[in-house]
């Protein structure tokens, strides 16, 4: 008779056999790196494996980076349009306040030449009437405006305050129709009165004799006569002559010196005795009533 476990009894000696060749494989590897190249064979057949395995994650972060909704890509582009409307919006804001600061800078340069007390105004409205140059600044009888005090900007005389409230002003342009400036040839000395034609880049110049020596490119200063404009001040460039020898006088036009139509900003020019008593604070001229209404009696 066969016995019955014989078999049995070779797979369970084949499966010691396995066990203990894997347990020496194991310490030889551990201990001398026998199966270093085996490892790295077996690593690079697996690679391909390893590739296909990670297909699906691929495709998904393609598929999120490119095929979005069509109402998602509409969101961006408003969204990017709102941003790019807000970024040209200020930069047009720095610009401007680029272009302010060094009209300032200019501004304020332009006290080197003054030797009085300035103060800086702003322009805050204008006439609507073509024919009369006024402006509104802001400044009034609170800061020590008077009327007849000389404004000029960085470039030369704007004109004179004709007007004064509280808290604002009004002045009168030198190229007003009903404004006269006496000036000086800088050149030679050569007095004359610059009038205002209603035209805001033109003086006409009078009462100069046709042989006098003046010719285009000449400057006209304030001559100070009147006592109105300190002398010295910028008030236009000669651009034109006309000498008619049947006329006693020539026909002068001067462009201004200042930027009348563009100036902001302004500086208010005090002169005399009248600018230190309008620059007294509003404390000063209460704790003095008596002072105050002696003054307006003798006016």
């Amino acid at each position: 008779m066969k016995p019955l476990f014989v078999k049995e009894s070779h797979l369970g000696l084949r499966l010691l056999v396995a066990v203990l060749a894997l347990a020496g494989l194991l310490v030889a590897d551990l201990h001398f790196n026998s199966l270093g190249r085996t490892r790295a064979l077996l690593n690079t057949l697996a690679t391909p494996v390893f590739w296909v395995a990670d297909i699906p994650r691929e495709v998904d972060d393609w598929a999120g980076q490119h095929l979005r909704s069509r109402s998602a890509l509409i969101r961006d582009a408003e969204r990017l349009r709102r941003e790019n409307l807000l970024l040209q919006g200020r930069a047009q804001q720095m610009a401007s306040l680029q272009a302010e600061n060094l009209r300032l800078r200019a501004l304020l340069g332009s006290t080197a030449l003054v030797r009085n007390d300035v103060q800086v105004a702003e322009l805050i409205g204008v006439s609507p009437d073509p024919m009369r140059h006024l402006l509104v600044i802001n400044k009034g009888a609170q800061d020590g405006v008077y009327i007849g005090q000389p404004l000029i900007d960085a470039e030369g005389l704007v004109g004179q305050v004709v007007e004064v409230a509280e808290y604002t002003a009004r002045v009168l342009l030198i190229t007003d129709p009903t404004h006269s400036t006496p000036v000086q040839i800088n050149r030679n000395g050569v007095r004359a009165i610059a009038e205002g034609n209603g035209s805001l880049d033109a003086l006409e110049v009078h009462h100069i004799p046709v042989t006098t020596d003046i010719e285009p490119g000449d400057l006209l200063v304030s001559s100070g006569l009147g006592g109105r404009f300190p002398v010295g001040y910028p008030v236009g460039v000669v651009t034109q002559v006309d000498r008619d020898p049947g006329q006693p006088f020539a026909r002068i036009l001067a462009r201004p010196s200042a930027a009348l139509d563009r100036s902001r900003h302004v500086l208010l020019v005090f002169v005399g005795a009248e600018a230190e008593s309008t620059r007294e604070t509003p404390a000063e001229r209460s704790a003095d009533p008596a002072g105050g209404s002696a003054g307006q009696d003798s006016g």
